[in-house]
């Protein structure tokens, strides 16, 4: 049987060799394929690893946030990413996520669309289904906890509201303030959207909170309901 030879970095030209060319000019002169050559370690018996990683991001058309939304599965349509390699990749995008989310805004007041939006938008990146989530505040405005209410699909995620009022009265906040994504890309709220922001509105009442805002979230920008007249 003949055997099969894998192309590894350690075979390539010196200069060729992403660690090495990171090494000597930093990581902002490897393109995204060397980067994640890096990651895979090595390519198949006919490509190198550089080369296998190019094909990766021609699927997704060299969109690193699309490339964050593939699954392991997604992956391992390449041939010669197995669950390793996926795996690999896939952790890696998870960690820039939460690295994002450690570096969202430290202003803990959210008087602004813009804020909210930065301030959740890290939980919603890389997602290929909906959630939907709260923010607690104090009376002055400052933040007292963010807690994802519900995790659904494509197409909608269902919110139990009384859960949504149990974290707010435990927490004992004056305000709070929804939001959710929409994978599909679409910043207009659905019927569904209305209604169950409606709903929670005249539940606050009851207990003296006061919804703040509603955001829809996708990856070209946000929908606020406060600033489109809906609360």
């Amino acid at each position: 049987m003949e055997e099969t030879k894998h192309f590894g970095i350690k075979e390539w030209a010196h200069d060729d060799r992403p660690r090495e060319k990171m090494l000597s000019k930093g990581k902002a002169a490897l393109s995204n394929a060397e980067l994640l050559a890096l990651l895979i370690g090595n390519g198949t018996r006919n490509k190198s690893a550089v080369a296998l990683c190019q094909e990766i991001l021609k699927l997704v058309k060299d969109d690193i946030v699309a490339l964050g939304k593939l699954t392991e599965k997604d992956l391992m349509v390449i041939k010669g990413i197995g669950p390793a390699k996926a795996v690999t990749i896939a952790a890696a995008m998870e960690l820039g996520r939460r690295r994002r989310a450690y570096e969202s805004p430290v202003n803990d007041r959210l008087t602004k669309p813009r804020e909210i939006y930065d301030y959740f938008n890290p939980e919603f990146e890389n997602l290929n289904h909906e959630e939907f989530w709260i923010i607690l505040l104090r009376r002055n405005l400052s933040v007292i906890k963010k807690e994802r209410i519900s995790v659904g699909g494509l197409h909608g995620t269902v919110v139990d509201i009384t859960k949504i009022m149990k974290q707010a009265v435990e927490r004992e906040a004056s305000s709070l303030i929804l939001a959710h994504n929409h994978p599909s890309g679409n910043l207009n709220p659905s019927a569904q959207d209305i209604d169950i922001t409606k709903k929670i509105v005249e539940a606050c009442k009851i207990f003296g909170i006061t919804v703040l805002d509603h955001l829809i979230i996708t990856d070209q920008g946000f929908y606020s309901f406060a600033d489109e007249g809906q609360l």
